[in-house]
């Protein structure tokens, strides 16, 4: 693969909670992977392949959406839209995990069916190139008549996925040995929170997340109808192991409420962010981007933190080696600056100030996969390929 070079840059984002680069002027990869991060004239721009100049930019991991509804191929029947995954690449968004193929029209609801279901997603999004948008689908949704065999099965065919909120249970807790037995396999499940959303989903409360003891409580502020603020609160008082999940489509009051807890009890490697998109909602390219700039303007926290929310801790629940700037990770970048005609100056003080920053770079294992983002405002500098391409 090509060894690439990233110069002049302003500022490098970690997407790790605990570390900042600040401003390093340049970051090197080879063989798909970060290989350094260091200071200005650190590398000889004649020994790459490819050379980008940053022009004074911002360069942040790729954002990792961990609550999509994939159906199959680029398109979601909940709108009725095709391209919508490759229009959420030009929102920076280089990997999704889907929260289940529930949107797929008179879907199976016994147990061989979501299983099918399931197997087939995976199968479907599994076969991808270096370069690719890296689509973790195949979510197998709880149903009553799953035992821990067939999870097992799953498992060895390549299934990693499962959500809870959409079963024909009678009382959400009756699913709780489903949940041990997927996690016991090695699944990441995940569960709806809070009130109903499509028909056939249940409201699950702050109680029921903590009987069944799942991974995620997936938009956790509501998808789109948040917990009461006591349940909220007692779920991640009560929670030390369980992530929390801000999702663009929920409750804005409810998400900050989220950041609050979590900072006073020392949980915020706990919160992840997300657009839950597609659904009612709408489509929303920019969803994630969306959440991690307005919760650091009107929050407290700054964009290195909400950041990282939606890039290395959401790698960390999925076990992938991304989100992170770091000697070693999966080289999935984006280059961003303050919108043009911004009264900020750079990236980061347009996202304390609300700013969406644009993006004019994003890069997938080290490919170059979008130039200027057709979805973003105009970023005020523009990257420029001045070698390869």
């Amino acid at each position: 693969m090509e060894k690439v070079l990233i110069k002049n840059l302003g500022y490098v984002i970690s997407g790790d909670l605990e570390k900042r680069w600040g401003k390093c002027s340049e970051v090197a990869i080879e063989s798909g992977k970060v290989a350094f991060v260091g200071s200005a004239g650190s590398c000889d721009a004649s020994e790459f392949d490819f050379v980008v100049d940053a022009m004074g930019s911002t360069l942040a991991p790729g954002l990792i959406d961990s609550h999509v509804h994939i159906v199959f191929g680029d398109w979601t029947p909940r709108q009725n839209t095709i391209g919508w995954i490759e229009s959420y690449l030009h929102g920076g968004i280089t990997s999704m995990m889907s929260a289940s193929e529930v949107h797929l029209p008179n879907r199976p609801k016994d147990a061989a069916g979501v299983k099918a279901l399931a197997l087939t997603a995976h199968r479907c999004y599994s076969c991808r190139s270096a370069g690719d948008q890296k689509i973790h689908a195949g979510s197998v949704i709880l149903e009553p008549g799953l035992v821990a065999e067939d999870f097992a099965e799953l498992r060895s065919q390549g299934v990693w996925l499962a959500k809870m909120g959409f079963g024909s249970f009678s009382e959400n807790r009756d699913a709780a040995p489903l949940v041990k037995s997927a996690k016991d396999e090695g699944f990441v499940v995940m569960s709806h929170t809070g009130g109903v959303s499509i028909p056939g989903s249940r409201a699950i409360t702050a109680d029921d997340l903590l009987s069944l003891g799942v991974d995620v409580a997936g938009h956790v502020n509501g998808g789109t109808t948040a917990l009461p603020e006591a349940d909220l609160e007692k779920l991640i008082c009560e929670s030390n192991e369980m992530y929390f999940q801000i999702s663009q489509a929920g409750n804005l009051r409810s998400a900050l409420k989220v950041l609050e807890f979590a900072e006073r009890e020392g949980k915020l490697n706990q919160v992840l962010m997300s657009s839950d998109t597609p659904t009612g909602t709408g489509v929303m390219p920019l969803g994630t981007l969306k959440s991690v700039v307005e919760l650091c303007a009107l929050g407290k926290l700054d964009p290195d933190h909400t950041w990282a929310m939606a890039t290395g801790l959401n790698a960390k629940m999925l076990r992938q080696n991304t989100g992170e700037i770091a000697v070693g990770k999966e080289a999935d970048l984006l280059i961003i600056d303050a919108p043009s005609g911004s009264a900020f100056e750079d990236a980061i003080s347009a996202m304390k100030g609300g700013d969406l920053p644009g993006i004019s770079g994003v890069l997938i294992d080290g490919l170059w996969r979008v130039g200027r983002s057709r979805n973003t405002p105009l970023a005020r500098n523009l990257a420029l390929i001045e070698k390869g391409g």
